[in-house]
């Protein structure tokens, strides 16, 4: 990316047992858990993921062409500016490079009925007490700041098995897009910190994002990026 990004992390392996080993350690109850989404396509493989679905992250390669795709996106959206209790969705602008699977389950766990999960009290709690009547850059620059996020993310992210930068400003070539459903509006939403904003993509009747009209969504996104190889996906569902 050509941002110009004040801090930069080690990028997180798409790993369900590391994002899970995150997301609990922030505050996410053990009820919860990420898994592997194994197919779009085979039934049988895709009864393996637990249900219902309360987020998904994709996780694809990035085209050479991605930065000019992401400016013609934003094209379309409309420069976020939304905060408080009534906004159908809340969305962190990504301000640290290379972080975007912390962006990703941060908006898959603050999001939808996972929010109903988060232990009282915990670090995650606290996290979007104080950033849910924030505007997008105060919350930007508050994930910036946060010590012991940083600490939880740095302890996790080293423990993958994927060869990574040694440098964190070098770039990586894989991004991660959420998707979470708000049971405010009952619309189903895009949510990457690299663009101007969440993307609504429309009334989603359903509470399992798995379902037959999630995976349309998903399948339409791996077709308009162009990220057919190397794509994977994970799910935020009930514990096994």
């Amino acid at each position: 990316m050509s941002h110009q990004y004040r801090k930069h992390f080690t990028p997180l392996e798409s790993n369900p047992s590391l994002f899970t080993s995150l997301a609990h350690t922030i505050g996410l109850s053990p009820a919860l858990e990420f898994h592997d989404v194994l197919s779009l396509h085979d039934a049988d493989l895709l009864s393996l993921t637990p249900r219902p679905a309360h987020a998904l992250i994709i996780v694809f390669p990035t085209s050479p062409n991605y930065e000019a795709e992401l400016t013609t996106k934003d094209k379309d959206i409309t420069q976020y500016t939304s905060s408080g209790d009534n906004e159908p969705i809340i969305w962190y602008k990504q301000t640290i490079n290379n972080a975007c699977g912390l962006y990703a389950i941060l908006h898959a766990v603050s999001n939808g009925h996972a929010r109903d999960f988060i232990i009282p009290n915990s670090h995650l709690y606290q996290l979007l007490t104080t950033c849910t009547p924030l505007n997008p850059r105060d919350r930007a620059a508050f994930l910036e700041n946060d010590t012991n996020l940083e600490a939880a993310y740095k302890t996790v992210a080293l423990q993958g098995d994927s060869a990574v930068p040694e440098n964190p400003e070098d770039e990586v070539d894989f991004h991660y897009v959420c998707f979470v459903r708000s049971p405010k509006n009952g619309h189903l939403y895009e949510l990457d910190g690299d663009t101007n904003g969440p993307i609504n993509l429309g009334k989603f009747e359903e509470d399992d994002l798995l379902s037959e009209r999630g995976l349309r969504v998903l399948k339409e996104f791996i077709e308009k990026t162009e990220c057919e190889g190397g794509v994977s996906l994970l799910a935020l569902a009930p514990a096994e």
